[in-house]
């Protein structure tokens, strides 16, 4: 059964994708022919310093950094999104590597706002 904002990825390739509408129980998700994995939410781990997204007061609202230590961002691993959650809104911004693993979004810092990003060696991260 798949649920809203679940990130599911390919064994085989790296694809992922986040479900927009849940499916039910008629949805079984696959590419390459196998099924496709769900990704866990971590919240903690050895990796924690870098991974953990963190939330800041910005210029123009607030600002998500990725890590209390600066995450990499090279060619091989780097920091594919950062999100902000906001009720039923989202507010994501894509990265590349050479870029700082951190984003600004123009809404106000409260209560109930949460925060992922996914690093394409380590997964989804939420904070």
């Amino acid at each position: 059964m798949t649920k809203r904002s679940e990130v599911y990825m390919c064994g085989n390739n790296q694809l992922t994708l986040e479900v927009l509408n849940a499916a039910g129980e008629c949805c079984n998700l696959s590419c390459c022919g196998e099924p496709m994995k769900k990704m866990d939410e971590k919240t903690a781990d050895t990796g924690k310093e870098k991974h953990v997204p963190v939330l800041e007061e910005g210029s123009a609202g607030v600002k998500v950094k990725v890590g209390a230590v600066p995450h990499p961002m090279e060619q091989d691993h780097y920091i594919e999104w950062i999100e902000v959650v906001n009720g039923p809104y989202v507010n994501r911004r894509y990265m590349k590597p050479g870029e700082q693993p951190e984003a600004e979004f123009y809404l106000k810092k409260q209560a109930g706002l949460v925060l992922r990003i996914y690093c394409n060696k380590h997964g989804l991260w939420k904070g």
